[in-house]
């Protein structure tokens, strides 16, 4: 018995080291070729090396000699610092410190003009063309500096401010000067151009004296919503009685809602200056049980200061709790003079007074601006592909390229880099340019000039040229306010304030295609998501609105129609799938996700959103133009703060872009396959198997039965029969002619009674995210086809073009429908046909179950499944009801067995 003792005894070290060196390879073979093995034997992954932070808990990440032992990539600048961090090379000189010390911007040669630059005295470089234009360019103002008296060509018209402009454009009814004085009485002849009879506002709208058309029920509201303030002039202002708070606006409150913890004012001046009342609050007050409030100092000093000794109860006085047990608390213990409490360290958040749990901080969207790690007690931010984490900033950089801005000041289109160490004109000598977007894989620029009526595109390097320029459209087209391109699918969509539409067109205006016309009023800017085919657009009609929709004209619904006034601007976080927009009647910069949920107001300021225009959106700062204040300003996207300006002294700046080669990226274009005739346009991407796209046709035509061929619109006898379905259920009826069965040749009423009906049902939801996901399971049921036949997604389109019935356009419907008129009409003469029939089959069948409900239980039955009570034939039982409260009686005399009855006398009868 000893000697297994003795072995088992020596054996113990040795399992000791065999479980270490077990532990050791565990954990050499756990971590992977792009990670770090810590002190601890836990892996982080190689990122987290050297970042600042102890990522291993046991600091071995952070080690000098870790980072020492750190290389750089060819690709990379060194920056020699404590941790020996890395920034791509792209980074170094760019005008902004990457490295800790600086070291990416030391010994940065000077920045070298072109030939057709100017060099400011500062060393920015600025297009020689802003020499001396009168407009200060250059941050030093150098540009402007000895300029001579400046003199017009003979083909220029000099303003009176002494800027040269096209003679053409004077006295053709648009104010290109400035100052307006090419449109004076005096230099037109004291004659009216007859060119000046363009868009004439409504009897509802207030025509401003610099031209635009505001609602009529801005006037005298307070808020200067024209450039020229022309609205607010000859106003009285209103006198609020003495009960009234007067707000900074000039409205008036009820007294009884200032300082009430809500924003009555718009400009939240009935909140400013209140004082919290509870005054009693904070580890230095003690609020007595008897209503006073004492200094902490006061509590168990052995003297009465509350009325009821509140403040020196014998038993806690000098107790301190948390020597017990630790008071309960799962972390940490504070013992207080009166009672204790349990407090968590960082990271943990206390539930139930005594138990920390971690807390997520990932739950909430501003703690990573792009990838939340959340870890037991902490969280770690990551890049997406493409961004590096700035070690200066800590926030995530762009790998690439050089990000410019591209913007429009009506008669140029600009560039200048984030830091204006280049500004440079690109397109010169436009008569209203407004909207601008871009193709950035092909350097292809698209703007439209609503003063020309026309979209136009050109490239990037011969932009100046106008003979360059190709006209992308310019027929039945009046107000194009808003402009995006699709860069995988090559489409470019617009929307027309005046017409009141939302259309499409190839990117070489070969075929167009009216998606929206109903239910719009002045539609504005409109941002597009090719990868999950979505556009998104603002209204500032009345109601004002954001609206969604798929590329292809299906799937619409309104994501803000609340707290929402003059919606102009709008841009796409495409990584964070986030919308941004400004509101220039409320001066308000909001965002909100692409399913309309997680709203948020991240700027409400009169001066810094007097009147912006345009917007977009670059790694952590959102960017945004404003008319009022001639500027191009900048802010913290995630929080709204750290308010700068990018660029000042401007001339009417309007659309603006940011050009970076990750702000476009790539994907795959489903319709180099579909076969359309006409035009092919991509399918909104929601549930599990979408359509990839639909084949569409012109505005007066419509798909045939194949669904890829388009025949001419004809009318058909569904049309006066859609007023009956509509008595029940409006938008019902509108899907129902367009019978876009994914079989058009089955002339049967069953499936299209079944379309007819799911469409509306589905359609009847107004939020984003219900329609989306209820208008995708028609797609569902049709994609066996839909790879072959693009009406699977013409199915769901239609009644959404529906549900926005009052938003598609009639001819649209037809070209996203098949042709079928037959079917269309056959479908409501069957439906008052089955529909009665099948009530009455349902009515009789009810009755026929319940009467067998009441035989059943009328029908007493018992059953002997013991073989003991098995009867014979000749053997009866009988069994009968009793008012006993017992339940069931039997009869006295039960017989089971015969010969049984001879020798027991219990059997006999009574």
């Amino acid at each position: 018995m000893n000697l297994p003792v003795r072995l088992k005894n020596m054996g113990r070290p040795s399992l000791l080291f065999l479980l270490c060196c077990l532990v050791q390879t565990n954990a050499l073979t756990t971590c992977g070729t792009k990670q770090f093995q810590c002190g601890n034997g836990k892996c982080i992954t190689v990122r987290w090396v050297c970042d600042g932070t102890d990522d291993c808990g046991d600091g071995t990440d952070e080690l000098p000699g870790t980072c020492m032992a750190k290389t750089c990539r060819p690709t990379e600048f060194s920056c020699a610092d404590r941790l020996n961090q890395c920034v791509p090379n792209t980074w170094r000189c760019d005008g902004k410190a990457d490295c800790e010390n600086g070291a990416d911007e030391e010994s940065c040669a000077p920045k070298q003009c072109t030939d057709t630059e100017f060099r400011c005295r500062n060393g920015q470089c600025v297009s020689s063309s802003f020499v001396c234009d009168d407009e200060a360019d250059c941050d030093d103002g150098s540009d402007e500096a000895s300029c001579p008296a400046v003199t017009c060509s003979g083909t220029s018209f000099q303003c009176n401010n002494t800027v040269c402009v096209p003679r053409l454009w004077a006295c053709d009814g648009d104010a290109d000067c400035a100052d307006g004085s090419d449109e004076w009485p005096q230099t037109c002849g004291g004659q009216r151009p007859v060119t000046a009879a363009t868009h004439q506002c409504s009897s509802l709208e207030f025509h401003c004296g610099s031209g635009e058309c505001i609602h009529g029920s801005w006037k005298c509201d307070g808020g200067a919503d024209c450039l020229d303030r022309s609205d607010e002039a000859d106003c009285a202002r209103p006198t609020c009685r003495p009960d009234e708070f007067e707000c900074g606006d000039g409205t008036c409150i009820h007294g009884s809602r200032q300082c009430n913890h809500q924003y009555d004012c718009r400009d939240m001046s009935d909140e400013t200056g209140c004082v919290n009342a509870t005054h009693c609050e904070g580890p230095t007050r003690f609020k007595c049980r008897s209503g006073e409030c004492i200094s902490m100092e006061k509590v168990c000093d052995r003297k009465r200061d509350c009325r009821d000794w509140s403040d020196e109860p014998l038993r806690e006085c000098g107790s301190n709790e948390c020597l017990y047990n630790n008071g309960g608390c799962s972390h940490i213990c504070n013992d207080l003079k009166i009672g204790y409490e349990c407090l968590c360290p960082a990271g943990y958040h206390l539930v139930d007074q005594k138990r920390c749990e971690d807390i997520d901080e990932c739950a909430s969207p501003d703690t990573c601006s792009q990838i939340c790690i959340n870890q037991i007690g902490s969280y770690k931010c990551q890049c997406e592909e493409g961004y590096q984490v700035d070690p200066a900033t800590k926030a995530c950089k762009a790998i690439g390229t050089i990000a410019y801005l591209f913007f429009t000041n009506r008669h140029e289109v600009r560039k200048m880099t984030l830091d204006k160490s280049e500004y440079t004109r690109v397109i010169p000598r436009l008569k209203n340019a407004v909207a601008l977007d871009m193709n950035m894989a092909t350097k292809e620029i698209y703007w439209s000039d609503i003063s020309q009526k026309k979209i136009y595109r050109a490239q990037m390097d011969s932009a100046e040229d106008s003979t360059r320029h190709s006209t992308v459209m310019s027929n039945d087209i009046d107000a194009p306010e808003g402009i995006a391109f699709d860069w995988i699918h090559g489409n470019l969509y617009w929307t027309d304030s005046i017409r009141g539409t939302v259309s499409v067109v190839t990117a070489d205006g070969s075929r167009r295609k009216t998606l929206f016309h109903q239910d719009l009023s002045k539609p504005r800017a409109i941002v597009v998501d090719p990868h999950s085919n979505f556009i998104y657009w603002t209204d500032w009609g009345n109601p004002a609105k954001i609206e969604k929709a798929g590329l292809n004209g299906g799937d619409r619904s309104a994501l803000v129609t609340d707290n929402i006034v003059w919606p102009n601007g709008i841009t796409l976080d495409l990584l964070n799938q986030r919308l941004y927009w400004v509101d220039s009647k409320l001066h308000t910069l909001s965002s909100i996700d692409v399913q309309g949920g997680g709203r948020r107001t991240l700027i409400l300021d009169e001066h810094k959103l007097a009147h912006p225009l345009g917007l977009t959106v670059f790694e952590e700062r959102v960017f945004w133009t404003d008319v009022s204040n001639n500027a191009i300003l900048s802010a913290n996207r995630l929080t709204g703060g750290d308010i700068i300006p990018v660029a000042e002294h401007l001339s009417s700046p309007e659309d603006i872009i940011l050009y970076h080669n990750l702000k476009q990226p790539a994907g795959r274009d489903w319709c180099q396959v579909s076969g359309c005739e006409f035009l092919c346009l991509a399918a909104p991407q929601v549930g599990r198997h979408p359509p990839k796209y639909t084949c569409v046709c012109p505005d007066n035509m419509m798909l045939a039965r194949d669904m890829r061929t388009c025949v001419p619109a004809v009318p058909t006898p569904a049309a006066p029969a859609q007023p009956q379905v509509p008595a029940t259920d409006p938008p019902r009826q509108p899907p129902a002619p367009a019978s876009t069965t994914p079989k058009p040749q089955v002339l049967t009423t069953p499936k299209p009674q079944i379309r007819t009906t799911t469409a509306p049902i589905v359609i009847t939801s107004t939020t984003a995210k219900p329609v989306s996901r209820t208008t995708k399971p028609p797609v569902r049921t049709t994609t066996p086809e839909l790879r072959t036949q693009a009406p699977q997604t013409a199915k769901p389109k239609i009644p959404q073009t529906t549900t926005e019935a009052p938003v598609t356009s009639p001819d649209f419907r037809h070209g996203f429908a098949a042709a079928i008129p037959n079917t269309a009409s056959a479908t409501p003469l069957a439906l008052y046909i089955v529909l009665p029939l099948a009530i009455v089959c349902l009515v009789a069948v009810g009755g026929l179950l319940l009467w067998r409900n009441y035989r059943l239980k009328s029908t007493n039955t018992i059953h002997f499944d013991n073989p003991v009570y098995q009867k014979t034939t000749e053997d009866q039982v009988h069994i009968w009801r009793s008012h006993s409260p017992d339940g069931y009686s039997y009869p006295k005399r039960q017989i089971v067995s015969l010969d049984e009855e001879a020798d027991n006398p219990a059997f006999t009868e009574n």
